[in-house]
């Protein structure tokens, strides 16, 4: 009997992988994949929720509620770097993500690849995603570990620029106190003639949901947005395939 294939989701902090990822984790369990997911920090620096007591830190309750989510989702192992949230702004703390250093951070997600030997990695998209400093860092690591075992499928897990565009405008409207509006939006996004994946999850988005209303501490993306944007990321998946490099033809529909 074949070994089922492994895919390696690689991200910053807890609710990477369900805000953004929710859908890939879930349709690649659907297809009878392995899913691990590693997160660099258990987002410190996040928003505090009002309920917020002493018993726990939040980077407890955000571990947590990744176990939670990625486990509804189909995860079947996680993996919690020791690098901590580095926020959105300001210089970065010693112990940070954004303060370790390249090669500190290639080194320990290249441990993991190491340990996982997954076929499929997916990672934050350090060029043109959401301009959160943490999704740079992590992006531009897996990446380069990733380089050192060519057979490694990788890809970057995309948002599409009109749709974030729309998504920032709405913003302004509905949270316009939101930390996201400071951002220097210029090349945020990709274009939609990059994305060389796109894969259909419309049916899985009652389950993305759910995980996604497990990260009670923090507040959804989709929070008071408009139907028709909220559609747009939780019915189709876009991604960048990295490694090997995509050469052109119609987009892929699978992972595998």
């Amino acid at each position: 009997m074949s070994q089922a294939p492994r895919l390696l989701l690689v991200v910053a902090h807890p609710d990477d992988e369900t805000f953004g990822c929710g859908s890939i984790i879930a349709l690649a369990r659907e297809q009878g994949a392995d899913v691990i997911v590693c997160s660099a920090t258990r987002g410190e620096a996040g928003d505090a929720p009002s309920w917020l007591g002493e018993d726990r830190s939040l980077g407890e309750i955000r571990e947590a509620e990744l176990c939670a989510a990625g486990e509804l989702l189909g995860v079947s192992h996680f993996v919690m770097l020791d690098f901590a949230d580095s926020g959105m702004d300001g210089l970065p703390a010693a112990g940070t993500l954004a303060a370790a250093g390249d090669d500190a951070v290639i080194e320990a997600v290249h441990r993991v690849i190491d340990e996982v030997n997954p076929d499929v990695v997916v990672t934050l998209d350090p060029d043109h995603g959401d301009g959160h400093r943490d999704h740079v860092v992590i992006g531009r690591a897996t990446t380069a570990a990733c380089a050192a075992t060519p057979d490694i499928r990788l890809y970057y897990y995309a948002l599409s620029r009109p749709l974030l565009a729309r998504w920032f405008d709405e913003l302004a409207t509905v949270r316009p106190d939101g930390g996201h509006l400071d951002l220097d939006r210029a090349g945020l996004g990709r274009p939609e003639a990059e994305v060389t994946t796109r894969l259909d999850t419309q049916a899985l988005r009652p389950l993305r949901e759910k995980a996604i209303a497990l990260h009670a501490s923090q507040v959804s993306p989709y929070v008071d947005m408009p139907e028709d944007v909220v559609a747009g990321f939780l019915t189709t998946d876009r991604l960048v395939r990295i490694q090997p490099p995509w050469t052109g033809g119609p987009p892929e529909r699978s992972l595998f």
